[in-house]
């Protein structure tokens, strides 16, 4: 194949999760069942965050953001891969492929520092239960909000007029279910050298900050907690930190056996079949796991079906 410019590449092929003809019915159903399910399982923990007073919290403000990002970020891989396979079809447009790379960058980076600012707000509960309100007060929760979008929405858009100046061959196959942006970089026709130091930079950058901070806030609340006398006040202090930990540890866990993977094999299937655990398992357990380990939201969902049955 020729290079081409930019523009001529007018189409990628997306080689998806696999080619057998006979599994594709098989992955439509179970991908579409499980957006539903992630779209669905989101969706109520954001209105029972909006809903219910009892959860306007700062805690609740950040977990029904951290809800609608993952409600966009499956959104941006999913749909477009159960129309390839509704319509027997490989491709995704030049634009389209710049598009669902960016907004994947972008929701992937909203969680990593939502999680972050999360657990920042756990130590400040813990650690400064008498000034909790006063330091995570409306205004400083909607000043972090807009400060992790506005990072993050920088981060992605200067990833994506990088990955703009590259070339492509006409008809790139990627192989994977999206374009996931390592996976672009490495098909492109022209040399990517700076827009993979600046994908590993920033990888360690906008990856191990929030990871650090999340390391730092649990070391000072363990540290509080033992140091707390009694001990029923304890284990009820660390319950309020028991769903966030269980989501951190699926998200990074997820994210790091990803990228293991793709590290410690050249088989792109592996990578891609491994991928499906950050990209559409982690959003869609999340709601389930805030819901099942706190009493808060479970009262909440509760009062929300039956306002909803009495209508």
């Amino acid at each position: 194949m020729e290079a081409s410019n930019q523009t001529d590449a007018s189409y990628f092929l997306l080689l998806g999760l696999s080619e057998d003809p006979d599994m594709q019915p098989l992955l439509f159903g179970l991908l579409l069942s499980m957006y539903l399910v992630t779209v669905l399982g989101n969706l109520l923990i954001i209105l029972a965050s909006i809903s219910d007073p009892r959860l306007h919290t700062p805690m609740y403000f950040f977990l029904s953001n951290l809800s609608f990002t993952e409600i966009c970020f499956t959104s941006t891989t999913i749909p477009k891969m159960l129309v390839n396979i509704q319509m027997h079809s490989k491709a995704i447009s030049y634009i389209g492929c710049l598009t669902q790379a960016y907004f994947f960058v972008l929701f992937v980076g909203l969680d990593n520092i939502l999680l972050s600012v999360m657990a920042y707000d756990r130590f400040v509960a813990i650690c400064h239960p008498l000034h909790y309100m006063v330091i995570m007060n409306p205004r400083l929760c909607v000043q972090l909000l807009i400060l992790c979008w506005l990072v993050i929405f920088w981060v992605a858009l200067v990833h994506i007029l990088l990955m703009a100046q590259l070339t492509f061959c006409v008809g790139t196959e990627i192989p994977h279910f999206f374009c996931e942006l390592a996976q672009v970089l490495q098909v492109a026709c022209s040399d990517a050298e700076i827009n993979n130091i600046f994908l590993y930079v920033v990888t360690a950058l906008v990856g191990m900050i929030p990871f650090g901070g999340i390391l730092y806030s649990y070391s000072q609340i363990v540290s509080s907690l033992m140091r707390m006398s009694s001990r029923r006040g304890r284990s009820k202090a660390f319950s309020t930190c028991g769903s966030h930990l269980s989501v951190v540890s699926l998200f990074y866990g997820t994210g790091l056996g990803v990228y293991l993977s793709s590290a410690a094999t050249d088989i792109s299937e592996n990578s891609a079949i491994a991928s499906v655990m950050y990209t559409v398992v982690t959003p869609m357990l999340n709601p389930f796991i805030y819901s099942l380990r706190n009493k808060d939201v479970k009262g909440a969902l509760g009062r929300l079906f039956s306002r909803a049955i009495s209508y």
